[in-house]
């Protein structure tokens, strides 16, 4: 019963903690890099004038 008063809990609630497999943490870090890279992808079309596939030579 001692587990009962642990202030500290085995797994952080830190929604920032870089932590692997699948859990909370590693969707909002997932959802982080896709957002840059959507970013990246629409700054790329728009100074180069070229869409994306055509700026790296692919189509």
């Amino acid at each position: 019963m001692s587990g009962l008063n642990n202030p500290n809990p085995a797994v952080s609630d830190n929604r920032n903690a870089l932590r692997f497999g699948f859990t909370p943490q590693s969707e909002n870090w997932n959802g982080r890099f896709a957002m840059i890279g959507f970013v990246s992808i629409i700054l790329i079309e728009v100074l180069s004038g070229q869409g994306f596939l055509h700026f790296w030579g692919i189509v």
